[in-house]
């Protein structure tokens, strides 16, 4: 596991880099993300999007364009359509949102013509590194799915677990959390929460240790949990804290941010290539980091290998 971002663009180093497609890429915020990717180096770029703007941008956050490809594309839909392509045609490893809707961002991902669909449910997997925890730690689904169902939180479920596999982690652990670890027919995330550990344990997911319902609390601090007198593999380990619907998920992901001063990267997981969605008030390195776990992500899905 790592303990921060810096980590994970240090390995980079060590692979082949892999090449990210930005969709209207004319927006300050992302241009200033790719420079600092220059910076680490474990990217190649390609641009797509109004040049004329981009070059103008390009010159205000100290961009230094030469050796960046820049596919010239005014509009904005068009452009997200063709970066879209770019990625499903196999000549970039990874999509960036840029200066474009969100839905209609989303839309061309999942367009049924030159799209990169591939059947599965979307969903947001974020990481935190937060100041004075001793690693980063993983959250689904905040960013993407509203209010899902227990089928849908099996779709979810499905892509974290493919993420931690294609990074190297064989079998992490899953704290499917509520607000504490009783069963209540009346809560139905408590219901779903012991549903998906019953279905980890006979088998039907496989690849992870997976305890719910469960209380944040107990599933990050094992002080926490022999307080309260609960005995489970995931007390203070959880790897991946998986959030019964998206206000949950908001308002843990904000709390992380704006009290403990952490910091956040993204993915949309789901699609044929992993996918970059965040906020525009997202701030650089944020997205930084975000890039550099979506190519850790590709060098994984080559070689199997993870930290």
């Amino acid at each position: 596991m790592f303990e921060n971002y810096r980590q994970v663009f240090t390995e980079l180093k060590k692979h082949k880099k892999r090449r990210l497609c930005i969709a209207s890429a004319a927006e300050d915020m992302v241009l200033q993300a790719v420079r600092e990717a220059r910076k680490e180096d474990f990217v190649d770029i390609l641009l797509v999007g109004h040049e004329e703007r981009i070059w103008r941008l390009a010159m205000t956050a100290g961009l230094n364009l030469k050796g960046i490809e820049v596919i010239d594309v005014r509009d904005p839909l068009e452009a997200t359509r063709r970066a879209v392509a770019e990625v499903a045609a196999g000549r970039a490893d990874i999509l960036m949102k840029g200066m474009v809707n969100s839905a209609d961002f989303i839309k061309a991902v999942l367009s049924p013509e030159g799209g990169m669909r591939t059947g599965r449910l979307l969903s947001h997997l974020a990481v935190y590194e937060i100041p004075g925890y001793y690693r980063l730690i993983y959250m689904t689904d905040g960013g993407l799915n509203v209010s899902p169902d227990l089928e849908q939180k099996r779709g979810i479920l499905e892509n974290a677990l493919d993420f931690f596999h294609t990074i190297g982690m064989d079998k992490p652990r899953v704290a499917v959390l509520t607000a504490n670890e009783k069963v209540n027919p009346k809560v139905v995330s408590t219901v779903d929460a012991h549903q998906l550990k019953m279905e980890a344990q006979d088998g039907r997911i496989e690849g992870a240790l997976v305890d719910g319902p469960i209380a944040l609390d107990v599933a990050i601090n094992e002080e926490a949990a022999l307080h309260k007198g609960i005995d489970s593999p995931m007390a203070g380990k959880a790897d991946l804290l998986m959030v019964p619907n998206i206000e949950a998920g908001n308002l843990l992901g904000k709390a992380i941010i704006y009290f403990a001063g952490g910091k956040m990267a993204g993915l949309i997981l789901g699609a044929a290539k992993p996918v970059i969605l965040t906020s525009r008030n997202e701030p650089a390195y944020g997205k930084l980091a975000s890039i550099a776990l979506a190519a850790y992500y590709m060098v994984g899905a080559e070689s199997g290998a993870g930290p």
